[in-house]
């Protein structure tokens, strides 16, 4: 028996709140010490011979990147969002390069390290488009939200707390342009980062593709790009342990194992919500059933423990 570390080929998804923690203002030095944290684990993954793509969330980063554009609407041009998407995929790439780097270099390991910026393809008739219901960006006033509604033809809503804020589509990830490229790359033995934030949405074009202002689920285009570059495992990190069955109610349950079909029955019965597990179990079912032989899903301080099974929630066929 091994110790649950033998190497395999795996995509590991980071969220984004992983990066910026609850309470921080989000400075980079703050940044670059949280990543010291939750990329460890992955360096000593790599250091004893996983393949791995990694693939991160963008939310805060995506939302600061917004607010500069509002505040700096008076002295220089706008950055669409599709734009905002990719500089943060090159930005925090670096970050995750510049620290990973040194992580293997503490453990005696000469593994070079990669970002791609990824563009996702969407589907232009994806129902998404017609119901914008992803929130981003600063808060804002009904009375200024509004002003951009007439201005800039924004969608506009309440989030879960009532603040007012610019919603725009999320459409589900149908391809990847840089697919085979991250293949070879990691047939080369580099350690790739990929899809940032879910990726740059774009569409087909009557030459090549054309960015689209919306957002791409991370999770989701985690368990595409798994799917389609053959990995073993996919590996989602989050805020808790383990999947739990009704979730923050008095007969919560966690879950060691789901199979395929029950991870199946439990999304359909509503129990793993839209906003918060549902991208993530469906991203799992997405990769099992294009030829993946198992999902994970654990908190990233945890994810030794969990591959070694001592907690964590896997995902299997059967």
């Amino acid at each position: 028996m091994g110790d649950g570390l033998e190497p395999r080929f795996a995509v590991i998804a980071i969220g984004g709140n992983a990066i910026v923690l609850e309470g921080q203002k989000g400075t980079i030095q703050e940044q670059f010490t949280n990543c010291e944290e939750f990329l460890n684990p992955i360096a000593v993954l790599v250091s004893k011979g996983w393949k791995i793509v990694m693939t991160h969330g963008n939310g805060p980063q995506v939302g600061s990147a917004l607010l500069r554009v509002a505040l700096s609407r008076k002295e220089t041009y706008p950055l669409p969002l599709d734009i905002c998407v990719a500089d943060t995929q090159g930005g925090m790439g670096y970050m995750f390069q510049n620290v990973l780097r040194k992580l293997l270099h503490r453990l005696n390991k000469d593994i070079p390290v990669v970002s791609v910026v990824t563009q996702i393809v969407v589907d232009p008739k994806d129902p998404a488009f017609q119901n914008p219901s992803k929130p981003i960006g600063p808060f804002y006033t009904k009375e200024q939200i509004e002003v951009h509604q007439k201005q800039d033809g924004w969608a506009i809503g309440q989030d879960e707390k009532g603040r007012w804020r610019r919603l725009v589509s999320s459409p589900i990830p149908e391809e990847i342009l840089e697919t085979d490229a991250i293949k070879l790359l990691v047939k080369d033995g580099v350690l790739v980062i990929a899809c940032g934030g879910g990726g740059v949405p774009v569409m087909k074009a009557a030459e090549g593709y054309q960015g689209v202002e919306a957002v791409v689920d991370k999770d989701l285009a985690s368990g595409l790009l798994a799917a389609k570059i053959s990995a073993d495992t996919l590996i989602i990190t989050t805020g808790e342990d383990q999947v739990a069955l009704h979730y923050r109610k008095k007969d919560q349950t966690y879950l060691n194992h789901l199979s395929l079909a029950e991870a199946e029955e439990y999304l359909r019965e509503g129990e793993f919500p839209r906003g918060s597990m549902g991208p993530k179990i469906q991203a799992a079912i997405t990769f099992l059933k294009r030829g993946g032989k198992e999902a994970l899903i654990t908190t990233p301080e945890h994810l030794l423990d969990a591959l070694q099974g001592k907690t964590g929630t896997r995902i299997t066929l059967s």
